[in-house]
């Protein structure tokens, strides 16, 4: 690629996706690098990320790797650290971080109960600060959250699950409310319905098939909400989106 053509494509700087898996976080990275982002890419397994790359820069976009535990907080600060110094400028985070299990409560035991809630909130808390933290200087930046329905209720099963999301939403509620006023847009996406993904068809293939393709979530569709929200301006944000299919109940 020339010189003139990767200055083009990183003149909007980076976008970290925490948590790129194959569905929505490789759709939303595919959909800001075709808008010029550089976009940094980061999941436990750095090798699970190659053909996201691949993907990106066969369309002639930028895009790098990270093996990263989010629930780890040296990790999430040298990522943070190192992105600016490598890179360039964050404008963009997007916290991706599944946790998705269900287990009848009696059989959750505290170790599993931790390690969900490790996975949403703690991953969560130490990547939204460490995102504030690089973006304050500027005055600018986006960060948000994808939430879950256990975000906004407890459902049979999902103790862990909906404790670790509900968790998350309060602190982009607290983080929005703090970072607002000083040029920060913190949002959280609550994705209410299964989402289109090898696994769900394999384990969930009768409910995908009677669901029909306006029952089950696209993920690039999910990634279409997402840019919608990064290119808010400043007097009209929006905090929470509720993104369902048309015939989820809810």
């Amino acid at each position: 690629m020339s010189a003139m053509k990767e200055t083009q494509m990183s003149r909007k700087g980076v976008c970290c996706v925490i948590g790129a898996g194959d569905a929505t976080g490789s759709a939303v990275a595919r959909r800001f690098a075709r808008e010029g982002f550089t976009v940094c890419a980061a999941r436990r397994n750095k090798d699970a990320l190659t053909t996201l790359v691949d993907q990106i820069t066969a369309q002639g976009g930028q895009a790098r790797a990270f093996g990263l535990d989010a629930r780890r907080e040296d990790q999430v600060v040298e990522f943070f650290s190192q992105i600016e110094t490598e890179v360039g400028p964050i404008e963009a985070v997007i916290f991706n971080v599944g946790g998705n299990v269900r287990f009848p409560i009696l059989e959750t035991t505290a170790q599993k109960y931790f390690k969900v809630w490790e996975m949403c909130a703690m991953a969560g808390f130490l990547v939204g600060r460490e995102a504030a933290r690089a973006m304050l200087p500027r005055g600018r930046g986006t960060i948000l959250f994808t939430g879950a329905t256990a975000s906004l209720r407890g459902s049979a099963g999902f103790a862990a699950f909906a404790g670790g999301k509900a968790a998350l939403r309060a602190l982009a509620q607290s983080m929005a409310r703090e970072l607002g006023p000083q040029g920060l847009h913190v949002a959280h996406v609550v994705i209410d319905g299964i989402i289109d993904t090898a696994f769900a068809r394999e384990h969930f293939a009768e409910v995908v098939r009677t669901a029909g393709p306006d029952g089950i979530l696209n993920p690039d569709h999910i990634a279409e909400a997402y840019w919608w929200l990064y290119q808010q301006t400043h007097d009209a944000w929006t905090f929470e989106l509720d993104l369902r299919p048309s015939t989820e109940r809810w």
